[in-house]
């Protein structure tokens, strides 16, 4: 497993991304820049986390890699461009809002092997049932929303925070040091966010035999009659 996608180096990685994007909101250039690094990161980082025992070609991977990069930067450059004359706020929130709309493409993305041929789901002593479908879109489900909930304290608080700050004369005289500061800010949140946010769904999901798909479902109540009345599986980080 390589370093920089561990969800360990989450706190590291995403501290200073996380600053960066929301020091360099102002100008086109800056954003695209920012937001095609932050997803380049994302990108090794899911695929790192991702169920191993779903291979997903390289074909795929540069899909995915393409398909959250071009929605990061989409969604950031166009709102940048709108909010040019909205209240300075709102074009501070922009990266969080490229950021979470990149999380809904670039995490399915990277684990559509899992959504095309099911997950692999197993019973309480970990005896192998099949694969299904709907396991792994409530698993890729509850990643992607432990994403959004990662870097949302810091990427929504941080910009308020920094809006009032910057009025200050003191503020104003070491602009030099907002981009550092914003970095460490982030970093603070994060601290607390990353185990957070991946202990918000269990690592072990579980789903009722009763809510997968028919044919995996009869073949459990054949085989196993009432004995089994959930599968669990590994959902990723």
């Amino acid at each position: 497993m390589n370093l920089i996608g561990r969800m360990s180096f989450q706190v590291p990685g995403g501290m200073a991304l996380t600053g960066f994007m929301l020091q360099f909101y102002r100008s086109v250039p800056a954003v695209v820049f920012w937001q095609w690094v932050n997803q380049s990161f994302n990108a090794l980082v899911n695929y790192t986390n991702r169920n191993a025992a779903s291979p997903i070609t390289v074909k795929q991977m540069g899909i995915a890699y393409v398909s959250a990069t071009s929605t990061a930067l989409a969604t950031a450059v166009g709102l940048n461009l709108y909010t040019k004359k909205a209240p300075p706020l709102l074009a501070r929130w922009v990266p969080f809002i490229a950021v979470a709309a990149a999380n809904c493409v670039n995490i399915p993305m990277m684990r559509q092997q899992e959504l095309i041929n099911g997950i692999t789901v197993t019973d309480e002593s970990d005896n192998r049932l099949g694969n299904s479908k709907k396991a792994a879109v409530k698993g890729i489900t509850q990643v992607v929303v432990s994403r959004i909930t990662m870097a949302a304290p810091g990427m929504i608080l941080l910009p308020i925070l920094m809006e009032h700050l910057e009025k200050y004369p003191f503020m104003q005289r070491i602009k030099v040091l907002h981009a550092p500061l914003q970095v460490l800010l982030a970093g603070g949140f994060l601290l607390f966010m990353v185990p957070a946010a991946c202990a918000l769904f269990p690592q072990r999901c579980s789903l009722e035999v009763s809510k997968l798909e028919p044919e995996l479902r009869d073949r459990i109540l054949a085989r196993y009659g009432d004995n089994v009345q959930y599968v669990y599986f590994n959902k990723g980080l």
